[in-house]
């Protein structure tokens, strides 16, 4: 098996990371997003989230099989230094490391950044993606009961978050 490279996302990954990204919102298990993304749109938001908000890219063999990227948490001052996370694999890709690897990058940028904590949702009844979090660190603080609908069904969100830099020593 080839070796993970594990870098910093550039423009040129954004089909990539629509590709992925829109697997993920095809299989609705991670996300309540039910509208593909175009490889502009991910360009957009790479932009926009700039230096501030890394996205990390993970490929095998040449080729982007997972990515991580942190965004806003809320725009008041006094949460900078929160950051909201997600993290998504290539269908073919799961269970291989490829999004430990991505997201143990994203929480090695975020913590050079000065960020003192990662949060994000996973869907209550996605005990993989459940797992995969707590192996990282991450705990679970609570849930929000019914956050949305997909495809007509309430949907319950675990919220999970991990300290790090200044607020995890």
């Amino acid at each position: 098996m080839s070796e993970n490279v594990v870098r910093g996302a550039t423009l040129r990954d954004a089909a990539a990371i629509a590709r992925i990204y829109n697997h993920g919102i095809a299989d609705r298990t991670a996300t309540f997003e039910t509208e593909p993304r175009t490889s502009g749109q991910i360009e957009a938001l790479l932009t926009e989230r700039g230096e501030r908000y890394p996205t990390v890219v993970v490929e095998r063999d040449g080729q982007v099989i997972a990515w991580a990227g942190a965004s806003v948490y809320r725009s008041r001052p006094c949460y900078d230094g929160v950051a909201e996370f997600s993290v998504y694999v290539d269908r073919s890709h799961h269970r291989t490391g490829a999004g430990s690897a991505a997201l143990r990058e994203l929480i090695a940028a975020c913590e050079a950044r000065g960020f003192w904590k990662l949060v994000s949702r996973v869907f209550a009844d996605n005990a993989a993606s459940r797992a995969f979090h707590r192996r990282l660190g991450f705990r679970e603080v609570g849930t929000y009961l019914r956050h949305g609908k997909l495809e007509g069904v309430w949907k319950d969100c675990v919220i999970v978050e991990r300290l790090i830099g200044e607020a995890a020593r």
